[in-house]
């Protein structure tokens, strides 16, 4: 059952639309004592990713009533709830032996996105309605406790694509996450195995890319494409298809005429054609992703072709967050640099995990409104503008400011869009008294000395340890270490948490004297790291998890595996640069941060600390 493409979607009933991912298909049948997972192609799976088979096996009590069960979907590496990266997920598919697949499986492993349900029960649903297949697959779901959407922090490997009813609101929400595309879906289209029906039409979320002809092979039919990066050609990729033959027979012609070199099929031009291309992706290796001809740009020069609107072009954001300077340098490190619409597509790119530790809580940001690149301009902003749009909500703190809560995507982009590059957040949630986190921060006394707070984050883990905490670490994105200690929320009080941290610093300074110290004053700490652990206290505020830092380096507060702790540690190696890479290959060390709430022994350790 294949889709047909369109350039618009049909509206209204009786269609509904579902997000279109960029990812696999597949269909994966489940029997009692046999699993598989076949590609479009017929090309078995499972093998490439045994996270599939894994998480079958331990929803299999709750899912055997219900055997044998076919699901039709799509195998994605999740970036956002609307967003997949496809890149990734090929890179997964091609790894052959079995370590570095289970490693990849466990760190950061794949999701099924079903769509369809074609048998349960052992009876086939393929002569029902659409909708009917659609509302049994919702209930089976239900009913296995599965995610009615898409969520790459739930670890449920089996999710559920949901129908909406308006492509206008869909719309917006694939644009907003950098989604594919759309697919359209007739409520009365039956499943009919191989073929493509105009009862399912797709739609793509195109990129655009404005270019110009550097050659052309006159075998292959292929036109390589390239821009101007300074003064030098920079090839991006090549075009063959959406040009009709009329078009492609006159600029072939042109091309042949105005050669500057031959060599064997390719013919070479000096640039002067310049044209528009529709893409998905732009890989870093020269290549585009599905690239389609758009048209042809008469009025463009070729010095108009530039790496930086190709880079704009890469990236589409909804009208209602109107991107103001998108090539405005933020960050510049060495040779590289980071514009202002790269770092909008950083928040986009970390916003699943970024987010649930910014929602519900009042936000401090700190604006850098010429970048980190020039001056040193920047202030703190806690109350929510009067020029804001709506969907920014606040709150009203009994402090009497309006502190914006960042709750979801669209705000998150907005602030980005402000310039707003450090996101400072409570111990407590908005209209909250009680800390729902402990947090330890371990601040060494310059970047050269570095390895205290190695060795102090260490020895703290080692008593957390001993009294049974579960703890996290992440870099500060400056010059330090914090240890992340959730507690479950509205349960303990400040005076509870001043009490552990002094109980923590005094055996620490006790153990460690040539190491910690709590001395206040700057002159007689003598390069021991201050334990200010005073901090942990209302009214004050950390840096989140994935929050870049408005330093020279770009910094991020960057989650990590305990075990990445060393001597070897080098903070920025963790920037803007390379954490949405980071979390692709490794996950997020924070993904359990929740479930550590619900388990955290801190009642027993109060009880403890009071007893003393």
């Amino acid at each position: 059952m294949l889709p047909t493409y369109q350039a618009e979607a049909p509206a209204g009933k009786p269609w509904g639309y579902e997000v279109k991912y960029d990812g696999f298909r597949a269909i994966l049948s489940i029997h009692l004592n046999k699993i598989r997972l076949i590609s479009r192609n017929g090309k078995e799976l499972l093998a490439a990713f045994p996270e599939i088979e894994q998480f079958i096996e331990e929803i299999k009590p709750a899912l055997k009533n219900f055997l044998p069960v076919t699901l039709d979907g799509e195998l994605v590496w999740l970036s956002n709830p609307l967003s997949s990266d496809f890149m990734h997920l090929q890179w997964r598919g091609r790894l052959k032996t079995k370590q570095p697949i289970e490693e990849a499986a466990r760190l950061s492993p794949v999701r099924f996105l079903a769509f369809d349900l074609l048998l349960q029960d052992g009876k086939s649903l393929e002569s029902l309605p659409y909708s009917q297949r659609k509302k049994q697959l919702g209930k089976l779901c239900m009913k296995l406790n599965l995610p009615l959407s898409p969520n790459p922090v739930d670890e449920s490997i089996i999710q559920f694509i949901p129908i909406y009813p308006d492509l206008q609101e869909l719309s917006e929400k694939v644009v907003l996450h950098d989604g594919e595309g759309i697919v359209a879906k007739h409520e009365s289209s039956l499943w009919e195995e191989g073929k493509r029906t105009s009862g399912w039409v797709k739609v793509k979320n195109w990129r655009t890319a404005q270019c110009f002809i550097t050659s052309m092979n006159i075998e292959n039919g292929y036109f390589t494409l390239g821009v101007y990066k300074g003064k030098d050609l920079l090839i991006v990729g090549q075009v063959k298809n959406g040009i009709n033959q009329h078009e492609r027979s006159i600029l072939q012609q042109i091309i042949k005429q105005n050669a500057t070199q031959v060599a064997g099929n390719e013919y070479y031009i000096h640039p002067s054609i310049c044209l528009a291309v529709n893409f998905l992706h732009a890989y870093e290796e020269a290549e585009l992703r599905e690239p389609q001809f758009k048209e042809f740009l008469t009025t463009v020069k070729p010095e108009e072709c530039t790496w930086e609107r190709f880079t704009e072009g890469q990236y589409t954001f909804p009208s209602n967050i109107p991107v103001t300077s998108p090539d405005k340098p933020i960050w510049k490190s060495r040779d590289k640099i980071i514009t202002k619409i790269e770092y909008l597509q950083y928040l986009r790119d970390v916003s699943s995990w970024f987010l649930p530790h910014l929602e519900g809580k009042e936000l401090t940001t700190i604006r850098f409104p010429h970048g980190t690149t020039s001056g040193n301009e920047r202030f703190f902003q806690k109350n929510r503008p009067e020029y804001a749009p709506d969907f920014v909500k606040s709150f009203l703190a009994k402090d009497g400011n309006d502190y914006i809560l960042c709750n979801d995507l669209q705000t998150l982009i907005w602030l980005g869009n402000q310039l707003a590059l450090e996101f400072h957040t409570p111990y407590q949630r908005a209209g909250k008294n009680r800390p729902d986190e402990l947090v330890l921060d371990l601040d060494p006394p310059s970047p050269e000395l570095f390895h205290l707070a190695v060795k102090a984050a260490t020895e703290c883990k080692k008593v957390l340890d001993s009294i049974k905490l579960i703890a996290f670490i992440k870099t500060s994105g400056n010059k330090g270490l914090q240890i992340h200690i959730p507690l479950p929320a509205d349960t303990f009080s400040y005076q509870d948490t001043r009490m552990f941290t002094n109980f923590l610093a005094d055996f620490l300074t006790n153990a460690h004297p040539e190491i910690f110290t709590v001395e206040r004053l700057k002159k007689n700490r003598q390069n021991r790291l201050y334990l200010d652990f005073v901090q942990h206290s209302e009214g004050k505020t950390i840096i989140s998890p994935y929050s870049p830092r408005g330093n020279d380096f770009g910094g991020v507060s960057t989650p990590l595996y305990w075990e990445e702790l060393s001597q070897d540690l080098s903070i920025k190696d963790y920037n803007v640069w390379t954490v949405p890479k980071r979390i692709r290959s490794l996950g997020c060390p924070f993904s359990d941060y929740e479930q550590a709430r619900e388990e955290q022994p801190f009642a027993e350790v109060m009880e403890f600390l009071k007893r003393k």
